[in-house]
């Protein structure tokens, strides 16, 4: 229940943010990509979101060990649950909500020029580029710019 409850109230705070933002012109955000949360048990969790919700498994990146370090649930075209593992540094719950940026350079200086604090892009294994803000809030907002090599874009593209 507890995370529903998280998950619900992520979505509310990101949906508002993006309203906020989409109403800042240009302000070069798509939309409100995905959630992130972590779960104790990646297997279980993408049998409850696959079996009980109906999402799909849209991909997913492995660590060293060839376990899941990331898996995306697909919600809907254009909307993702991220699913990280738990553990002791990383307990469950929500963890963040990402953005779709067009331009992630662009973005993070445009919400350095605002006085977030944004870090550097990277290009992540799933071949987004990201960055992210430090929220006094709630934690961390993810801006993503989904390229077409990505693994968020091709599944985007997928969508039947």
């Amino acid at each position: 229940m507890r995370g529903a409850m998280l998950f619900a109230a992520g979505l509310l705070t990101g949906l508002a943010v993006q309203v906020g933002i989409a109403q800042n012109a240009g302000g070069g955000v798509v939309m409100m990509n995905h959630v992130g949360i972590n779960v104790p048990d990646i297997p279980e969790a993408i049998t409850y979101y696959t079996q009980k919700m109906g999402y799909r498994e849209a991909f997913r990146a492995n660590d060293e060990k060839g376990q899941p370090r990331l898996v995306y649930m697909q919600i809907s075209k254009n909307t993702f649950l991220e699913l990280n593992p738990a553990n002791a540094q990383r307990p469950a719950g929500f963890t963040h909500y990402g953005l779709h940026v067009e331009n992630a350079k662009e973005a993070v200086a445009r919400f350095r020029k605002n006085g977030a604090v944004v870090s550097e892009t990277n290009v992540s294994d799933t071949k987004a580029i990201l960055a992210n803000i430090t929220d006094p809030y709630m934690g961390r907002i993810e801006l993503a710019e989904l390229t077409p090599e990505s693994q968020h874009y091709k599944a985007i593209q997928s969508w039947k």
